[in-house]
C-alpha cells in the first residue's frame, strides 16, 4: 500500500479482509485436489452413462441426471469461487495465479465432459420434451430447461462446442487475466507519490482542481504507456466475439447478451433510445448547473466528479458507512437488514485498497451451500457508503434466492441490478431524511442525480460505445488512436457542450472491465437504475406488502422472468412509458436543484 493509501486507512478505521475458510483453508488444503478428482470422475461417469442418450430418457431418468449435473455444479463452483477470490486480492502474486489459472484449466476439463447435457437437452423435440416435464421430479428445473433451449437455434455441432469451450482458457479468459493482472500491477505517480490505479481515480474527486489534474494526467500517462496492448487485448476478444457470433447467426453484436438475459432486443432498444434521448434533459442539463456551482465555463473531464463547494468533503470511516447501510435496510425490512449484518460479522467482505487487489467492487455470490463474498476498494466517501450499500444489495439477493440451487439462483444481469441500486436508493432516501441543513440536502440530491448519471447516461453511453466499437472492428483491426475516436465521440454527445474532451482523456476506455469481460453488459446497470426509480415510486405509495412481494421477488433467483417479476408491482418493462417513468424521476430531481441555484 501507497504512503498516501496507509494514512488514509489510518482515519478509515478498522477494514475488513475476508475469510475464505468457508470455501478452503489455503492453496495446500488437500481438500480442494480430493474434490476436483472426484468431480472429475463423476462427470466421465455420468458422460460415459448418459451421453447420446438423453432424447431417449423419461422424466424421471432426465431428473436424475439433472440432480448430479447440478451437484457437479455446487462443486465445481466451490473450487472456481475460493480460486477466484484467492487470486483477486492479489494479483501480482504468481503463486495465486499460477493457481487461478490451473483450477480454470482443470475445471473446464470436467465441464467438457458435461458438455453433453445442454447439447443434447436442446435437441429433443418439443412434443417430447413437453411430456417429459410431466413428471413430478423433474418440474424443479423447468426454467433452467427453459433457459438452455433459449440458445438452441445458436448451437453449434457437438465437436465446434467442444472446441470452443476447450479453447476458451487459452483465448477469451487468457486475455481477460492478461488485462487484469496489466491493470492492477500499473503505478501512477502523482505529487511524488506511486498510486495504484484505485487511488489514482480516487483524486479525480480530490476538492483541489490543480491535484484532479494531475491524477488525471497521471492515469492518462500510465494508460497510454500501455495503450497498445490494451488496444491489442480489446481487438483480439472483439474480433473472437465477432467470428463467434457470425458462427452462431447472432443478429447483433449485443444479440447474445439479451437473449441471456432473457429480454427481448425491443426492450432493450426501447431502454438506450430513451436514454439517448434524454441526454440534453438529464446530463446536459445538469452538467451545466453544476459547472455554475464550481464556477467554471467550461469543464474538463477531470471535473466530471469534482466535490461541490459546499460538500466538506469529509472522510467517512468505515464503522459509519456500515450503521447507515445496515440501519437504513433495517428500517425497510428487518429481515434483509439481519441478513446483510452477517456479512460483517463473519468477514464475508474484503474492503481495504491494496498493490495487485482488483479494482472497482463485486459481489461473487459463490455457491448456495457456502455464501456471497463482497469486493470494495473503500476509501472513505460518499460513493463508497453507496457502492457498499449496492454491492450489499447483490449479496443480500444472493443469499436469499440460493435455495434455487446452482443452476437457478442468478437472475439475468438485466434483473441483478435490482436489489443493489435499490440498496442504494434506501441508503440515499435515509441520509437524505436525517439531513436537516439546506446546503448539505442541496449536496446530497446534487450527489444523487450524479450517481443516477453515472449509471443510466454513462452505463448508456458505454454501451453505445461497444456498439460502434464491434462494428467498426468487422472492417478490421482499430489503432488505439480510432477506439479513442469513438469514445471521445460518445462522451461528448452523452455528458453535453459543458466538457471539453482533449486527447488526454482518449485513453480512458483502456481501464474498464467490462469492456473486456463481458461485452454490452453495461446497459444492465441503466435498466436496474429504471427499474429501481419505478419501484421505489411504487413502494412509496403502497399501504402495505411491498416488502414481501419484494422479497419474493429477490428469492426468485432466474426461476421467472422479468414480466412475471414485475407484475405483482403493476410494472412492465416492454412499456416504453416504464422507461419514461424511470428517467422523469432523474429529470425531476435535476428540477429541484435548477429551483435551488
Amino acid at each position: 500500500m501507497s504512503t498516501t493509501g496507509q494514512a488514509a486507512a489510518t482515519s478509515l478505521g478498522n477494514l475488513p479482509v475476508w475469510n475464505l475458510d468457508d470455501l478452503y483453508r489455503g492453496l495446500d488444503d488437500p481438500k480442494i485436489e480430493a474434490d476436483l478428482k472426484a468431480a472429475a470422475s463423476e462427470a466421465k461417469a455420468l458422460n460415459a452413462r448418459y451421453a447420446g442418450k438423453i432424447a431417449g430418457l423419461d422424466g424421471d431418468g432426465l431428473a436424475g441426471l439433472l440432480e448430479a449435473y447440478e451437484r457437479l455444479a455446487e462443486s465445481l463452483g466451490r473450487i472456481s469461487s475460493f480460486s477466484y477470490l484467492n487470486y483477486c486480492t492479489a494479483m501480482q502474486e504468481s503463486a495465486r495465479a499460477t493457481f487461478n489459472q490451473t483450477i480454470q484449466e482443470r475445471t473446464s476439463d470436467v465441464w467438457t465432459d458435461l458438455l453433453f447435457v445442454t447439447l443434447e437437452l436442446n435437441l429433443i423435440d418439443d412434443a417430447k420434451l413437453k411430456a417429459s416435464l410431466g413428471a413430478a421430479r423433474l418440474k424443479r428445473f423447468q426454467p433452467w430447461i427453459r433457459d438452455s433451449r433459449a440458445f438452441r437455434l445458436h448451437q453449434l455441432s457437438d465437436e465446434a462446442e467442444k472446441l470452443l469451450h476447450e479453447r476458451h482458457v487459452v483465448g477469451g479468459a487468457a486475455w481477460g487475466r492478461l488485462f487484469e493482472e496489466t491493470v492492477s500491477g500499473l503505478r501512477f505517480s502523482v505529487q511524488g507519490k506511486e498510486l495504484t490505479a484505485s487511488e489514482t481515480i480516487n483524486l479525480l474527486s480530490n476538492r483541489d482542481r490543480t491535484v484532479r489534474k494531475e491524477a488525471g494526467a497521471a492515469l492518462s500517462k500510465g494508460l497510454n504507456e500501455n495503450i497498445r496492448l490494451f488496444s491489442l487485448i480489446l481487438n483480439t476478444l472483439v474480433k473472437e466475439k465477432e467470428i463467434d457470433d457470425r458462427w452462431r447467426n447472432y443478429a447483433r453484436p449485443i444479440s447474445f447478451r439479451n437473449l441471456s438475459n432473457h429480454v427481448e432486443d425491443e426492450v432493450v432498444n426501447a431502454l438506450t433510445t430513451a436514454v439517448r434521448e434524454s441526454f440534453p434533459r438529464l446530463s446536459h442539463r445538469y452538467y451545466r448547473l453544476k459547472a455554475k456551482w464550481l464556477k467554471l465555463d467550461t469543464m474538463e473531464y477531470y471535473d466530471r466528479t469534482a466535490p461541490l463547494p459546499e460538500d466538506d468533503d469529509r472522510v467517512i470511516p468505515w464503522e459509519e458507512a456500515v450503521d447507515v447501510v445496515l440501519t437504513s435496510y433495517a428500517a425497510f425490512s428487518p429481515e434483509l437488514a439481519k441478513i446483510g449484518q452477517r456479512f460483517f460479522d463473519e468477514r464475508w467482505i474484503h474492503a481495504p485498497v491494496g498493490p495487485g487487489k482488483a479494482g472497482g467492487a463485486f459481489a461473487h455470490g459463490t455457491v448456495p451451500s457456502v455464501h456471497p463474498y463482497l469486493l470494495v476498494n473503500y476509501q472513505g466517501k460518499t460513493r463508497d457508503v453507496m457502492t457498499l450499500a449496492h454491492e450489499l444489495g447483490h449479496g443480500v439477493h444472493n443469499v436469499l434466492s440460493g435455495h434455487n440451487g446452482p443452476l437457478m439462483m442468478y437472475t439475468p444481469l438485466t434483473l441483478a441490478e435490482t436489489a443493489s441500486v435499490f440498496g442504494e436508493q434506501l441508503t440515499f432516501r435515509k441520509l437524505l431524511n436525517a439531513e436537516k441543513d439546506s446546503k448539505r440536502r442541496r449536496v446530497m440530491l446534487a450527489g444523487k442525480c450524479e450517481d443516477m448519471i453515472n449509471t443510466v447516461v454513462r452505463q448508456t453511453a458505454f454501451c453505445e460505445f461497444e456498439r460502434r466499437l464491434h462494428e467498426k472492428r468487422r472492417a478490421g483491426e482499430l489503432a488505439p488512436d480510432a477506439i479513442g475516436e469513438i469514445w471521445l465521440a460518445v462522451q461528448s454527445e452523452s455528458l453535453g457542450p459543458t466538457f471539453r474532451f482533449d486527447q488526454e482523456y482518449a485513453c480512458y476506455w483502456s481501464y474498464i472491465s467490462h469492456f473486456v469481460h463481458s461485452p454490452f453488459y453495461v446497459y444492465a446497470y441503466a435498466f436496474g437504475d429504471c427499474l429501481v426509480n419505478a419501484l421505489y415510486a411504487v413502494y412509496q405509495d403502497a399501504a402495505t406488502g411491498f416488502q414481501d412481494k419484494y422479497l419474493a421477488m429477490l428469492r426468485a433467483g432466474s426461476t421467472k422472468r422479468h414480466k412475471e417479476l414485475l407484475a405483482p408491482f403493476g410494472l412492465d418493462a416492454s412499456d416504453p412509458k416504464f422507461w419514461s417513468k424511470g428517467l422523469g424521476v432523474i429529470s425531476g430531481l435535476i428540477d429541484q436543484l435548477e429551483a435551488e441555484l
